[in-house]
């Protein structure tokens, strides 16, 4: 129902938030409360997903052999596992500052509200990206208890780079999705459209960062990071075409859990390297 791997995605951003934050590391505790806050709020958003979308994935050839469409655990026990996670967010939100606290509620409502979304909306990708842009931000605010315009952006970019790469996977469910009350950019515009919006996107997302590396005065070994994911991109979306999807889910789970670990590692050695010097 929940694979650690999906965690790949937000949790290093989660980390790069508080690294910038500080500007170079953070205290073990607060690591370690910012680590159980994100599985505890990735492990609640996948299985409110995977709950309210049952339905659908019954349905779905790609979808239904889920734990839950099979049966291999009951609707009781994945509610209980989400009040439990839930309530491990807010925990863990607890034990860093009030504001985060006070906010961990709004966390789960926007990560919760996503699921949503592919009932009324084609926009469905970009709430995605939102839900996943509260990590970097949360983890701003668990360090300093305020808000500033640096995790914004950082935030706009996971946004744009999420809903760039979820667009790349629905593109797998547009003839499902076209048969069902169901929204998304590949059942609007096609799969060839959809991938060069995706592609955009991304584009726009290296931009931003490139900018948000340049306003926190970051150096050279940020830079090779963001020019290396650049180019993961790139391969990403040669990977797939209208006609041909079947490396979908490579450029999916693979390539952007690389992405991820890889802005998240160089970024944190240019901040310590230039702490240090």
């Amino acid at each position: 129902m929940v694979k650690i791997e999906h965690t790949i995605f937000a949790l290093p951003f989660a980390l790069l938030g508080a690294f910038l934050a500080v500007r170079g590391l953070p205290r073990a505790a607060q690591i370690g409360w910012i680590l159980l806050a994100m599985v505890g709020a990735r492990s609640a958003a996948m299985a409110f997903n995977r709950l309210v979308d049952l339905p659908f994935d019954s349905k779905n050839p790609r979808t239904r052999n889920r734990a839950l469409p099979q049966k291999q655990i009951t609707r009781g026990f994945v509610i209980l596992f989400i009040v439990l996670s839930s309530a491990l967010l807010v925990f863990a939100a607890s034990r860093l500052n009030r504001l985060s606290f006070e906010l961990s509620p709004l966390a789960l409502a926007i990560v919760f509200f996503y699921s949503y979304t592919k009932r009324f909306t084609w926009w469905t990708h970009v709430f995605l990206g939102m839900s996943l842009a509260c990590a970097p931000i949360g983890a701003w605010i668990a360090m300093r208890g305020d808000l500033t315009a640096t995790p914004i952006i950082l935030g706009l970019a996971i946004a744009l780079w999420v809903a760039g790469f979820d667009i790349i996977y629905s593109c797998q469910d547009v003839d499902f999705d076209n048969k069902e009350p169901l929204y998304s950019i590949p059942k609007r515009f096609g799969v060839a459209a959809s991938l060069w919006i995706s592609a955009g996107l991304h584009l726009v997302m290296v931009c931003i960062l490139a900018f948000l590396f340049w306003k926190e005065g970051l150096g050279a070994i940020s830079l090779a990071g963001l020019l290396i994911v650049g180019l993961l991109l790139a391969y990403e979306h040669s990977l797939v075409r209208p006609g041909n999807l079947s490396r979908a889910n490579t450029a999916f789970f693979t390539i952007n859990g690389w992405i991820s670990v890889l802005l998240f590692v160089t970024t944190m050695i240019d901040l310590l390297w230039n702490k240090t010097g």
